[in-house]
C-alpha cells in the first residue's frame, strides 16, 4: 500500500510558450533573507522568481515575477533556459545594471501553454559569478484540463480511505472471534516493520530540517516527496498493525509463531538499519541516505509479505480467519491508484513516470495481483471451507522454519462463520 501520489511528482514533461512581458512596476527591495547571501558569496545581484511551481491549461497563459535587486558594478546579461525540445518558445535576453536598468524593479514573464507536459524554466547570468540565482527557477506544470486534475485528486483520497479503512475489517473479526487463528504471523510482523519504516521515512522528510536540506541540496529544483496525508496514512496504517499485534498477544492463536526465516529476515533488516545509523552518526552516509534505505526496506517488505499468508491459506485450504474485507479495501484501493496514474500521466503527456520507471506502478500492480489471487482463494477455490475444527489426532507441530511454514497444514483452524 501506498498513500495518495501528489499530482506534481508524478507529473510529465511539460510543453509551453513562454511570452516574456517587460513591466517595471513597484520598487523591490532586497528581500533581508538573501542580504547575507550577497555578502558572504561576494554576489552583487540577486534574482528570484515569486513563484517556483505554476500549474494552469494548455492554451491559457499565467505570470510570474522576476524579483532583480542588488547593487552590480557593470551590466548583467539574464539568459532564460528550460529543458526539453519544442517545450518552450525562446525568450530574449535581458540586461540589468548600471546602464540596462531594472535592477530594484519587478518584471513580469507571463508563461503561456501550447503543449502538455513538464519544463523547469531557468535563468542564468554572465559574469555568472556575480549573480545569485539559485531561486530563479520555475517548475510548470501545463495540462490537458484542470477538470481532470479534479478528479484525480477525488480518485485519489477514495483510495486513501480505502487502504485506511483496510486494516480494520482484521481488527473486527479477530475481536468477535476472540482469536487470531487463520492470521499469519509472518505477514503481520513483516507488515509492521514495513509501516515503521515508511513512517519513519515520511516523518522525517516531512518534519525534519536537516533532513529536508540535504534533500534539496541534491535535488535543487525539486518539491519535497512526502505530504502531510502520506504522513497521516504511514503513521495510522503502523498504529492499526500495532492494535494487531496486540490482539496476538492476547486472543487464542493456537501454535501459531513467527518462522525463523521471518525472523531471520527482520534480524538482518534490524542489524542493517543499525549499522546505517552508526554510519549516519559518524557523518560517513548522509541521513538523507539513510532514508533511503529505509523507504528500500519497505519496497522489499511489500514484495515478499503476501507470501506467507497465501501459501498457509493454501496449506489449510481454508481462508478463514483472513479477512476478505481486507482484500477487498486493498484491492479497490490499489486499483484507484493505478486509474490515479494513468489519468495523470494523459493528463501531463507523462507515460515515462509508468513505462519509463516502472517500479512504483509495478509495486501497485503486485499487489493487485495478490488480491485477486486471495478472492480467487476465498470465492473460489475454499469457498465450501471457511471453518473447521482443530483436528485433535494430528501430530502437533514441532518448531518452525520456513517463511511459508510456520503453522501446521492441519492443526488449527478459524471456528465460526464471522469472515
Amino acid at each position: 500500500m501506498a498513500p495518495p501520489a501528489t499530482s506534481y511528482p508524478l507529473i510529465p514533461g511539460k510543453h509551453l510558450l513562454l511570452v516574456f512581458i517587460l513591466t517595471p512596476v513597484l520598487s523591490q527591495h532586497l528581500p533581508a533573507e538573501h542580504l547575507s547571501t550577497l555578502v558572504e558569496e561576494n554576489y552583487t545581484l540577486w534574482c528570484g522568481f515569486s513563484a517556483h511551481d505554476l500549474t494552469f491549461s494548455e492554451d491559457e497563459s499565467e505570470n510570474v515575477t522576476l524579483f532583480v535587486s542588488g547593487e552590480p558594478e557593470e551590466e548583467i546579461t539574464l539568459m532564460f533556459s528550460h529543458d526539453g525540445d519544442n517545450i518552450l518558445q525562446e525568450i530574449p535576453n535581458i540586461t540589468v545594471g548600471t546602464d540596462g536598468g531594472y535592477v530594484g524593479e519587478n518584471i513580469t514573464v507571463s508563461l503561456v501553454g501550447i503543449r502538455v507536459g513538464h519544463t523547469v524554466l531557468l535563468v542564468d547570468a554572465t559574469p555568472g559569478n556575480m549573480t545569485d540565482v539559485s531561486q530563479a527557477f520555475v517548475r510548470v506544470s501545463v495540462n490537458h484540463n484542470d477538470d481532470l486534475d479534479y478528479f484525480s485528486d477525488v480518485v485519489g483520497w477514495v483510495y486513501f480511505t480505502a487502504w485506511s479503512v483496510s486494516f480494520y475489517p482484521q481488527i473486527y473479526i479477530n475481536w468477535r472471534r476472540k482469536s487470531v487463528i487463520g492470521l499469519h504471523f509472518d505477514f503481520l510482523s513483516l507488515n509492521i516493520v514495513g509501516f515503521f519504516m515508511y513512517s519513519l521515512f515520511n516523518v522525517c522528510l516531512y518534519w525534519a530540517p536537516v533532513i529536508q536540506r540535504q534533500y534539496f541540496l541534491r535535488h535543487p529544483f525539486g518539491v519535497n516527496p512526502v505530504q502531510l496525508n502520506d504522513v497521516i496514512f504511514s503513521l495510522h496504517a503502523f498504529f492499526a498493525c500495532s492494535i494487531q499485534v496486540l490482539q496476538c498477544c492476547i486472543y487464542e492463536r493456537g501454535d501459531q509463531r513467527i518462522s525463523k526465516t521471518a525472523k531471520g529476515i527482520l534480524s538482518g533488516i534490524a542489524m542493517a538499519s543499525i549499522l546505517m545509523v552508526i554510519l549516519g552518526s559518524t557523518q560517513v552516509v548522509l541521513w538523507l541516505d539513510f532514508l533511503y534505505f529505509v523507504s528500500y526496506v519497505k519496497l522489499f517488505i511489500t514484495l515478499i509479505k503476501y507470501i506467507p499468508q497465501a501459501y498457509y491459506n493454501y496449506r489449510r485450504k481454508s481462508t478463514s480467519g483472513w479477512s476478505i474485507g481486507n482484500i477487498l479495501l486493498d484491492f479497490t484501493g490499489g486499483m484507484l491508484s493505478v486509474a490515479q496514474m494513468f489519468i495523470i500521466a494523459y493528463n501531463y503527456n507523462d507515460w515515462g513516470s509508468i513505462f519509463g520507471d516502472p517500479t512504483k506502478f509495478g509495486l501497485g500492480l503486485f499487489s493487485v495481483i495478490f488480491d485477486v489471487f486471495f478472492m480467487i482463494q476465498h470465492y473460489v477455490l475454499y469457498r465450501g471451507t471457511e471453518g473447521y475444527e482443530r483436528n485433535l489426532n494430528s501430530p502437533q507441530p514441532t518448531h518452525s522454519s520456513s517463511l511459508t511454514e510456520s503453522v501446521s497444514s492441519v492443526d488449527y483452524g478459524a471456528v465460526g462463520s464471522i469472515h
